[in-house]
């Protein structure tokens, strides 16, 4: 995403969504802070049995739309549960270290 269009967008946020958080405020390096980090692994394990492979890139969207429509809604749920507790974490450490748990 170019630069303008990243910064437009913020400010576009910023005015429409009262709980928009500001890059400047998100916490540094945190990993797995995305709900899709969650979901990726399934998504990469179906492609990997897809065949034949995607040639161009409009098939490769294609194939990951009915990859992405194909998935099962309980690890979706289970997902959004766990992706919760890791922002309400990050909330209350205030931005700061978490420690990893299973």
């Amino acid at each position: 995403m170019p630069a303008h269009t990243a910064h437009a967008m913020q400010n576009w946020l910023r005015t429409n969504c009262p709980d928009f958080i500001a890059k400047d405020q998100w916490p540094p390096n945190l990993p797995n802070l995305s709900p899709l980090d969650y979901m990726s692994g399934a998504m990469l394990e179906a492609y990997d049995k897809h065949h034949p492979k995607s040639k161009t890139t409009a098939e490769l969207n294609e194939c990951l739309q009915v990859i992405w429509d194909s998935l099962p809604q309980g690890p979706m749920d289970k997902a959004v549960k766990e992706f919760s507790k890791l922002l309400e974490a990050c909330v209350a450490a205030e931005g700061g270290h978490l420690e990893h748990s299973q």
